[in-house]
């Protein structure tokens, strides 16, 4: 499937966005994944850079992530160059993957000997040549080395948040790591967007978190909620996203309109500060 749409203003310099939240569950893989997809939709040129051991990104972009593939692993540990590791994703134009693979999981401990071992992943996006939109690095459902590796790398943090009990609970600690890291590691980083995920219109839970979330971040909440849906959840069986597995589903349009809101709101930011 090629690009849904085309038109949308593409940002003046590559946006490095980190998609975290320690709490699992939350619609993390899946909302970069479409996001990433919608983008490219767009016309964008987008890389995903997989950091979760699990890989369940690379699955859900169809991209081989078997154990010996190159992946990011190499990347971080090895110091190999991210331009030998990233594949194009089939079936979307303008779409890239790096892999993770399951040697990815002892990365955490490998790194802690490393030189640099906060900013390899900084270093190795800095060197990598191809022209580029967006990155959106799907972090896993952690604090530790390779989440500190992420928010080194990127910009803008990307924190969805489900709309069920508790959502907001755990979300302090991740706060606090952003902060930490904007203190000591890089100082461009900040919260940007705000996705909310698994809507259910129906429940009046649903609304009146999607409400307590809105009060507390006013500003990066996007207008666009995601629904809850089966064909979300179905398309990484498949190995697509839910935007070629079913682009005519609520889900699919949700994300793209997401993906437009967030492009949009990046190139107005770029102006305010001009």
């Amino acid at each position: 499937m090629g690009r849904a749409s085309e038109g949308l203003p593409r940002p003046e310099r590559t946006r490095v966005m980190v998609v975290a939240n320690q709490k699992g569950g939350v619609g993390k893989t899946t909302s970069t994944v479409n996001l990433a997809a919608a983008l490219a939709m767009h016309g964008a040129r987008v890389l995903v850079i997989d950091l979760d051991p699990q890989g369940n990104a690379s699955t859900a972009l169809g991209v081989d992530h078997h154990a010996g593939t190159p992946s990011i692993y190499e990347v971080l540990v090895e110091g190999r160059d991210l331009a030998e590791v990233v594949q194009p994703v089939r079936d979307v134009e303008g779409l890239f993957c790096a892999p993770a693979t399951i040697d990815l999981a002892g990365a955490e401990i490998e790194l802690v000997s490393l030189v640099a071992r906060e900013s390899r992943l900084q270093r190795a996006i800095a060197a990598y040549e191809q022209p580029l939109d967006y990155i959106l690095i799907d972090c896993p459902p952690s604090l530790g080395l390779l989440t500190v590796n992420a928010l080194v790398a990127g910009a803008e943090v990307v924190i969805p948040i489900q709309c069920e009990y508790y959502a907001l609970e755990g979300l302090g600690q991740l706060l606090r790591n952003v902060e930490l890291v904007r203190a000591h590691l890089n100082p461009s980083l900040g919260v940007s967007t705000i996705l909310l995920t698994m809507y259910d219109a129906r429940t009046r839970l649903a609304s009146q978190v999607a409400q307590e979330v809105r009060d507390h971040f006013p500003d990066e909440v996007l207008p666009t909620a995601i629904p809850r849906s089966v064909r979300i959840s179905e398309a990484p069986s498949y190995g697509q996203t839910v935007m070629t597995y079913d682009p005519g589903s609520t889900g699919a349009l949700s994300y793209l309109e997401a993906a437009r809101e967030m492009a949009l709101r990046g190139v107005a930011k770029a102006k305010e500060e001009v």
